[in-house]
């Protein structure tokens, strides 16, 4: 792998609380990774602004708010994703097939085939344990529930999953190497594991076949954050 296809991996979480934060961040990384990832908290302070931010510094954009609910809200609030012109967004799985078909029937309906946002489906969050999933009365463990949500995400015709890196070749083998998967829990040597249970090195993601690798603090809380990023660009590219 190059140097450049390692860097087009790498999805920055933007997991700040201010709008200048934010574009810090953009300012600083824009070209050097491949998007950036734009969650609740900065969607629910800014809305579409911290979308077209991004845009404007030329770079795209992963709009990861996680819908999940009954099936026409989810593809209308998809729609309105898609019309950010964001790359990416996502649903959760466990909002059945219903709400992930209606979503892919709505893009595939109002979007042009080549030129639209992908939409991927949240299986089990990387937070999760066996036990999380007791809790709320999931009796299976983690390893049968994701690839069991991604194929239900690929019959329902969406074109790809979030999941932990360690799940992915469990989803390799149920929904084929055309199926995105975009992997957060990834974490390098160098960095601390935080609240993230099911975790590998970028390299260990690539090599077990993921797309794309969503890192956040181990480049914002490094003491040269570029430097932290070349780093796991060389670490991936020598895989």
């Amino acid at each position: 792998m190059t140097q450049d296809e390692a860097r087009s991996k790498i999805i920055f979480a933007l997991d700040v609380d201010s709008f200048n934060a934010a574009k810090h961040w953009v300012a600083t990384l824009a070209g050097r990774v491949g998007m950036f990832k734009v969650g609740k908290q900065l969607f629910t302070a800014y809305g579409p602004d911290i979308v077209r931010m991004i845009e404007n510094f030329g770079a795209e954009v992963f709009l990861d708010l996680k819908y999940h609910d009954i099936p026409n809200t989810v593809a209308m609030a998809s729609r309105e994703a898609a019309r950010l012109k964001v790359k990416l967004f996502n649903l959760h799985a466990l909002g059945g097939y219903e709400m992930m078909a209606l979503t892919r029937e709505m893009m595939d309906r109002e979007f042009p085939a080549g030129n639209r946002a992908k939409v991927l489906a949240v299986t089990i969050l990387t937070s999760s344990t066996e036990e999380t999933l007791r809790d709320v009365g999931i009796e299976h463990p983690v390893s049968e529930m994701v690839p069991r949500l991604a194929l239900l995400a690929k019959r329902a015709g969406l074109d790809g999953v979030v999941a932990s890196p360690q799940e992915v070749p469990l989803i390799r083998q149920a929904c084929g190497d055309d199926f995105l998967i975009v992997t957060p829990g990834v974490r390098p040597a160098f960095a601390a594991t935080d609240d993230q249970k099911r975790i590998m090195t970028p390299a260990e993601a690539v090599a077990a076949g993921a797309d794309y690798l969503v890192i956040g603090r181990p480049i914002s809380a490094a003491a040269d954050p570029l430097q932290a990023v070349e780093a796991i660009v060389d670490e991936m590219a020598t895989e």
